[in-house]
């Protein structure tokens, strides 16, 4: 029941704020990111304790400042993907693919093994692969079904309506519909700075080891597809700027190039959120499981 009364409130929720013009939209989630920050206790603590474990240096009122910017980005980018219709139909003008990035990925594509793209959830992941795949790239991404059956049919429809296809990671045959989208040489998109219950490396993040998925890593070694690390980060209220670079694989095998290629990709997603610490999602606990 309690998940039923989530998802209405989800779908009331969507209904109206998509007519709303998507400036104010904008700024409207600037505004309800600072009201969860100054209400809700649970997750402000929680992106203040991330925040002091990398940046311990900083004082607590700059933890707190970060904390505060990093919820007022995460509102705004929520709010722009409920108007995402309207995001759409400006996406040109909104966001720049920067052109070193658009060859890197046609360089990557023309090699015909498709693509391992890594991510983080910094920036606007989910524009990112929007953007893409509304540019008839192929794409696919892989994403963790939620709790409620219906809310994860509404993501799903949500990505389908910008033409990527979702794998869900532990549904029977996953792992083959991954291998047949880069045997199709498609892009398969892949998020792996959280702590979660996938097989996993510990890999130095911020300087301490961090609970990584080894899929992106053994994915690109097993098929010799290309392994790309890009990012949709915000330069303006309703800006965005794309950019992207390729891998090369490590030339090392077995368990050593996997733990080699995860922490390069880890690294490169370190130094992007150093670079826009206020664009990272500080409320997830990324040291949560110690290293074995």
């Amino acid at each position: 029941m309690k998940r039923f009364v989530r998802y209405l409130f989800i779908r009331a929720f969507l209904l109206p704020v998509q007519l709303i013009p998507l400036r104010a939209a904008s700024w409207l989630g600037e505004r309800l990111g600072l009201m969860v920050f100054t209400l809700v206790g649970s997750q402000r603590r929680k992106a203040l304790a991330s925040i002091t474990t990398a940046y311990p240096e900083k004082t607590e009122a700059e933890h707190r400042e970060l904390a505060r910017e990093s919820f007022r980005h995460l509102g705004r980018s929520v709010m722009e993907m409920v108007c995402i219709r309207q995001f759409d139909a400006r996406r040109h003008a909104l966001v720049e693919w920067m052109p070193e990035a658009r060859a890197a990925m046609d360089s990557a594509l023309a090699r015909g093994k498709g693509v391992v793209f890594v991510t983080g959830h910094v920036g606007n992941w989910e524009l990112l692969a929007r953007y893409v795949a509304l540019e008839n790239y192929p794409a696919a991404v892989i994403g963790k079904e939620l709790s409620d059956e219906r809310t994860t049919h509404l993501l799903e429809r949500f990505r389908a309506s910008g033409k990527l296809r979702v794998i869900w990671r532990g549904r029977q045959g996953a792992a083959k519909e991954m291998l047949r989208a880069l045997k199709g040489n498609a892009i398969l998109g892949i998020l792996i700075d959280q702590d979660t219950k996938v097989q996993s490396v510990w890999v130095p993040f911020f300087g301490k080891p961090a609970k990584t998925p080894r899929a992106a890593a053994d994915l690109a070694i097993r098929t010799g597809a290309v392994p790309m690390l890009g990012f949709c980060t915000r330069v303006g209220p309703l800006k965005y700027r794309i950019t992207m670079k390729a891998l090369a694989l490590p030339a090392l095998e077995g368990e050593a190039a996997v733990m080699a290629l995860t922490s390069e990709l880890t690294q490169g997603i370190e130094a992007q959120i150093r670079e826009h610490p206020e664009q990272w999602v500080w409320i997830h606990q990324r040291w949560k499981s110690p290293p074995p």
